[in-house]
């Protein structure tokens, strides 16, 4: 067994199970000495927000706590990853290097320097995939280029069969002699000054959430035990519990996409329950889809992926902008979607649909103005999936949303929060509405109001804009941005 050190460079991969390079490292006979690197410097605005920084503090404390229990130490280190790596490599004296990769633009151009870098210096460098079912490369179409409509390419994935089974972690990892490491408190990454938004926002993130590979493993397990059976019809309704919230863990690699893959198929086939795992399985491959585009388009957070959406006139309008990002719209499901959102560091899918659409069709605002915010808020705010479901929804992006499909506030509270449980939730000064006005307290009598102790413009908002206006408006600028002169069948959602 060779006597040498082999640097585990842990990134958005922080599990011990169904980790590639962890195993290959361990498989090869190495000592392994972990490292996390805080760099701020390579992905320039899309460093980490603020409620993803909370998650990795917690994050990187399970982990650590994790290697320990395996015979191994995490060290920590900041400041630019390409100066941290070749120092620690000096330090240790390491043969090889070990990473699973990551497909932002920034960490594709830096791992490619850092490969060369070390290969230059007899230094083994060893890339893994852990973060997706397949690499973003994979699947294509018959003429070999890359998908830009979801459902060929998730008929395509299918085709490549089931994804490899996922690894079990190590019984034991063998320790590399110790070198000095930063601490984590030291990193100032919890809530302060800086970035805190109200009071209690880490302690309703605290309250509603566990980082770290055992708590992804037991959100999955609660998932299967109760929601998988009902995911196909629970899962657009805010007011259940009826989604997995694994995405953040997801998106800091707690826990692997075969692992939730293989886990889902199993239950699917024990339980016999096709309809509602396969839907979930389908959000899955939107995952997917959305990394193979930020593969192979890698201007997508930045740039209209659409040409004729770039001549879009989108307004400037920060009173609309500071109401929206507040909760403060007058339309209660909006609102309650961005009350959440500042509570708990998440929103549920539905609901990001609808205060998406309010943004970029009711206010006429740009879909990075979106995109920005749910980065800095989101705790599972993940570069290729922010990026093209804001693209989506603005009805710019690949396989996008049509541009005329306005998701309309009040109908879609109606529908999908029937009884209101999500609104009163979140917006409780209307707590006290019947169900019929709640979607819409601007359309109750004076008298239900004051019954209700509401009194709009005091202790809720009136609606910033008209939504009906708003929508025809919309439908007439995207139109003309299309440059289209014929006249298409509008639908209102």
């Amino acid at each position: 067994m060779p006597d040498t050190t082999a640097i585990l460079w842990f990134r958005c991969d922080l599990r011990l199970a169904d980790n590639p390079a962890l195993n290959a490292a361990v498989e090869a006979g190495h000592r392994v000495q972990p490292v996390f690197v805080l760099d701020d410097r390579s992905p320039g605005e899309w460093r980490p927000g603020g409620a993803q920084r909370w998650w990795l503090h917690h994050a990187l404390h399970a982990l650590a706590a994790d290697l320990e229990a395996h015979g191994a130490a995490l060290v920590l280190r900041s400041g630019p990853t390409e100066d941290a790596i070749a120092k620690l490599v000096a330090e240790t004296g390491a043969a090889a290097v070990y990473w699973n990769r990551l497909y932002e633009p920034w960490a594709n151009d830096r791992d490619a320097r850092i490969k060369t870098k070390l290969k230059d210096q007899g230094v083994a460098a060893e890339s893994f995939n852990a973060r997706l079912l397949f690499e973003p490369w994979t699947p294509k179409t018959g003429n070999g280029d890359p998908y830009k409509v979801y459902t060929p390419f998730w008929k395509a994935l299918q085709k490549l069969g089931p994804p490899p089974r996922p690894l079990s972690a190590p019984a034991r990892i063998p320790a590399a002699p110790a070198v000095d490491s930063e601490r984590l408190d030291d990193w100032t990454l919890l809530p302060g000054t800086p970035r805190s938004k109200e009071p209690d926002w880490a302690g309703g993130l605290r309250d509603s959430w566990t980082p770290g590979e055992a708590g992804a493993r037991d959100r999955l397990e609660r998932f299967l035990d109760d929601w998988l059976a009902a995911y196909d019809a629970a899962r657009n309704r805010p007011d259940k519990p009826g989604t997995s919230r694994l995405s953040p863990h997801l998106h800091f690699g707690e826990i692997g996409p075969r692992q939730v893959w293989h886990a889902v198929r199993h239950r699917m086939d024990a339980a016999g329950i096709d309809g509602a795992a396969q839907a979930y399985l389908s959000e899955l491959g939107w995952r997917e889809f959305s990394y193979h585009l930020l593969y192979w388009w890698p201007d997508l957070p930045e740039v209209t992926w659409k040409d004729n959406f770039r001549r879009f006139p989108w307004a400037e309008d920060a009173a609309g902008l500071r109401a929206w990002t507040r909760g403060e719209t007058g339309y209660p499901i909006v609102d309650a979607g961005m009350r959440e959102l500042t509570a708990i560091g998440w929103m549920h899918n539905r609901v990001r649909m609808i205060v998406g659409s309010f943004l970029v069709k009711d206010l006429l605002l740009h879909w990075r103005e979106g995109e920005r915010w749910f980065w800095d808020t989101l705790v599972d705010a993940d570069l290729a999936s922010n990026s093209a479901s804001w693209q989506w929804i603005a009805g710019c992006g690949a396989d996008a949303a049509p541009y005329f499909r306005i998701f309309n506030p009040v109908t879609q509270g109606q529908k999908f929060d029937p009884e209101g449980a999500y609104v009163r939730h979140w917006v409780p000064e209307l707590a006290a509405l019947p169900d019929r006005y709640l979607h819409a307290p601007w359309t109750a009598p004076a008298t239900v109001l004051r019954d209700a102790g509401v009194s709009l413009g005091r202790t809720y908002p009136e609606p910033i804009v008209d939504h009906s206006e708003m929508r025809e408006a919309a439908l007439s600028m995207f139109k003309r941005a299309r440059g289209e002169e014929e006249e298409e069948s509008a639908s209102a959602d």
